[in-house]
């Protein structure tokens, strides 16, 4: 449906991302229509050509929603008087207005265009105040010359916005010469928008610009899988398979790209041609370099520590055994060390020993995870101030960033020029930072600073690329020190017992006599989840002593009866069915209530939050909320086109209708995305699936995410084969390399 008319009154308008509502003085009707959407660069007064629907609010009656807007300049004097009024140009009031529109009437702009000094003869205008008026509606018409230039190409209005304020009049240019060069500076624009608007442009298929932009996709691609490099005859089947030439054609760009430097060749120890995007070659290099500068071991007297041991034991209250005593002597005397054991084996006990050994020597600690969750676990157990790893490092905002991280548009205030003031930093849940945080901590530590990695290694890898815990530890460089013993109460508990029996490939008993892992034995998918709801919402909350929204539903797949997608709807309907009181919003298929459970599925650098008391005052305030965090939709304003949620630690959030594609229902995560949490309890729907996924490793992550319960609904038979399934996919990295280089190259200088 396409509508004509002259914009009224705007009532409401987001800069950023050109979310607009505003009063259409309709071409033929008395009445004014509410019209609502992305509408960016236009101004009262101005005729415009809207295409959408309409639809009924149900509190603000009939709208309009705009899926498109075609601008044309006003036609009579009374129109022009209403623009030029309406506050578009800085300078220029009602009265003002009024006064320019009667000295030339019809023929205003005209003169505004072409003519701007005859503006001097009217009463209030100056020379200088002529030439910014001619200036800022130059301004305005080439704005909106430009958002119709790129719908012609189908770049929405959002990112239109976007593409505008980065490169002015040089974009026309860009988008008939090299579109692919949005890709690389233009969040929101990847590879494949970027190759569609190439398409329409008619850039051939085997153009330089597009095989070079292919290349460097297919690497970035790998780095949403966990790598931080290809071997170079993968990246050459899959750019091909993606880019549809022929290899040849791939290898001479690649030969290019490697005089210029964007891209890396490095050889394993056995001889394979790899090949990194820069960025992630340096940031292993970075990591590489300092972790062994910080490895510096010191002389420290063994009667010392055994004496300083005793006062711990003392002052805790327990007895440490020799593998725990050891970590304490290996933080007193390493500059690095890392700390990794499955559940129930102490390492909680034994950072507590560690910190009480660190404060006796009067030292500066910090201790930091990668999650908002797991920072607050550490305060928990151990009454000390823990934080995310990016607030340790001080996340702020940034239009451009030199910080060397893959990330985009942010920085930290802590790095090499602005260190971290501490003696020692300890980092729990290790098995969780990728490559570009680890990266981004070491810039922020200073030679003779003390690094303490804690983790489980044999978790799941980060979410982001690199395996950074296990390269460390087999480099065989540094001081590792293996918890194994399950000490008598965590003996108790048969989540630790049978975690470790995952482990090692050994089946738990199934008997359902545990007081905390149960298997309930379900045939079909809907037997399953018929279960899981009876689980999640009657008999586990008073079970573990929590609420329904506090009972994790962790599943292997995003995909099919049992996957996300599904499970969420089903659950949603029957913890937080719609109600009249509840607003919701649907987007892409997805309906949003108030009181949802919901996850970031990405990280966010530039988004605000607030911590408020329950008066209103604000404690804390920053940016950032990244993939994995969960909260509850507390408000969601349909004529603001804003959803607000609380997220675990408090941290309010308001989103942007526009960005509701970074959240998804939470009532059920994947394996993957529960890393670094720890629930009451959790329900694992396991009956059938891709084995490539089904195996050990994921089976082991998901039972240690459990605190009190763990129940599995579904196949014994399944949680066999993932048992028996020990592969896990390769991640191609070479931290591991880099550090055996730069530690053999450094012995050799000495």
């Amino acid at each position: 449906m396409i509508i004509k008319g002259c914009i009224d009154r705007i009532t409401f308008c987001n800069t950023d991302n050109g979310f607009t509502v505003l009063e259409l003085s309709v071409q033929g009707k008395k009445d004014t229509l509410t019209c609502v959407g992305v509408i960016p660069y236009v101004s009262e007064g101005e005729y415009v050509e809207l295409e959408g629907e309409k639809t009924r609010h149900p509190a603000y009656g009939e709208q309009f929603s705009v899926k498109s807007c075609r601008i044309s300049e006003p036609e009579d004097a009374a129109a022009m008087e209403i623009y030029l009024g309406s506050g578009a140009i800085k300078g220029i009031g009602k009265a003002l207005a009024a006064r320019i529109v009667k000295a030339f009437g019809d023929d205003t702009f005209n003169v505004i265009d072409t003519e701007p000094e005859k503006l001097i003869s009217i009463k209030g205008i100056s020379e200088r105040i002529a030439r910014s008026i001619a200036e800022q509606f130059d301004e305005l018409k080439e704005q909106r010359r430009s958002m119709m230039f790129l719908q012609q190409y189908g770049i929405t209005p959002n990112l239109s916005v976007k593409i505008y304020k980065q490169y002015g009049q040089a974009m026309y240019e860009l988008i008939e010469t090299n579109p692919y060069k949005l890709a690389e500076t233009i969040s929101g624009v990847g590879f494949k928008t970027a190759d569609a608007i190439a398409a329409r442009v008619g850039i051939a298929g085997n153009s330089e610009y597009r095989i070079r932009a292919g290349i460097a996709y297919t690497l970035a691609e790998a780095g949403g899988n966990g790598h931080t490099c290809l071997p170079e005859e993968i990246l050459l089947r899959n750019a091909s398979q993606i880019l549809g030439v022929s290899t040849e054609e791939i290898e001479r760009q690649i030969d290019r790209l490697l005089i210029e430097k964007k891209i890396i060749l490095s050889l394993t120890s056995d001889g394979e041609k790899v090949i990194y995007s820069s960025v992630y070659y340096f940031m292993e290099m970075n990591c590489a370099r300092m972790l062994n500068d910080l490895n510096i071991r010191k002389n420290v007297s063994e009667s010392w520590l055994d004496r300083s041991i005793e006062a711990i034991e003392q002052d805790m209250e327990l007895k440490l055994d020799e593998l725990q005593k050891k970590a304490v002597k290996e933080a007193a005397a390493c500059g690095v060390l890392v700390l990794t054991g499955g559940p129930g084996t102490g390492k909680t006990t034994t950072i507590n020993a560690i910190i009480h050994y660190f404060e006796s020597e009067g030292m500066d600690i910090l201790l930091a995870a990668p999650t908002g969750r797991a920072a607050k676990r550490i305060y928990e157990t151990t009454g000390r101030t823990a934080s995310t790893i990016h607030r340790l490092l001080e996340l702020k905002p940034a239009s451009d960033t030199d910080d060397g991280l893959a990330s985009g548009k942010f920085s930290f205030a802590r790095n090499d020029e602005n260190p971290l003031e501490a003696d020692v930093v300890i980092i729990d849940e290790m098995s969780m930072v990728d490559i570009s945080l680890m990266n981004a901590l070491l810039k922020a530590m200073s030679i003779g600073m003390r690094l303490i990695m804690v983790g489980d290694v044999n978790q799941l890898p980060s979410v982001g690329p690199g395996s950074v815990l296990k390269c460390i530890i087999d480099s065989d460089i540094f001081s590792v020190i293996r918890l194994n013993t399950i000490f008598r109460q965590a003996a108790l508990s048969d989540i630790v017992v049978n975690a470790h029996k995952i482990n090692d490939g050994e089946y738990p008993v199934l008997n359902n006599k545990s007081r905390d892992f149960f298997c309930l034995r379900r045939n079909d998918a809907d037997s399953v989840t018929s279960a899981m709801i009876g689980l999640v919402k009657d008999k586990l909350p008073g079970y573990v002593g929590a609420q329904p929204s506090d009972i994790q539903v962790l599943t292997p797949m995003r995909k099919g009866e049992l996957g996300v997608a599904r499970l969420n709807e089903i659950l949603q309907e029957s913890l937080n069915p719609p109600t009249p009181g509840k607003r919701e919003k649907e987007f892409r298929n997805i309906i949003f209530r108030e009181g949802d459970k919901v996850m970031q599925i990405k990280n966010n650098y530039q988004i605000e939050w607030e911590i408020r008391s329950k008066k209103g005052f604000l404690i804390d305030s920053g940016n950032g909320i990244f993939n994995g965090d969960c909260g509850i939709i507390e408000n969601i304003n349909t004529f603001a086109e804003m959803m607000t949620i609380r997220f675990d630690d408090d941290r309010m959030v308001d989103y942007p209708f526009s960005m509701l594609e970074e959240l998804e229902p939470a009532y059920a995560v994947t394996i993957h995305k529960s890393q670094g949490s720890e629930y009451p309890a959790v329900v694992l729907p396991l009956l059938g699936g891709p084995m490539m996924l089904f195996n050990r490793n994921l089976l082991y992550t998901a039972v240690t995410r459990a605190r009190k319960c763990v129940v599995i609904v579904g196949s014994e038979e399944i949680i066999r084969k993932m048992i028996d399934n020990n592969n896990e996919q390769k991640r191609y990295t070479g931290l591991e390399e880099r550090l055996r280089e730069i530690s053999e190259r450094d012995h050799k200088k000495m």
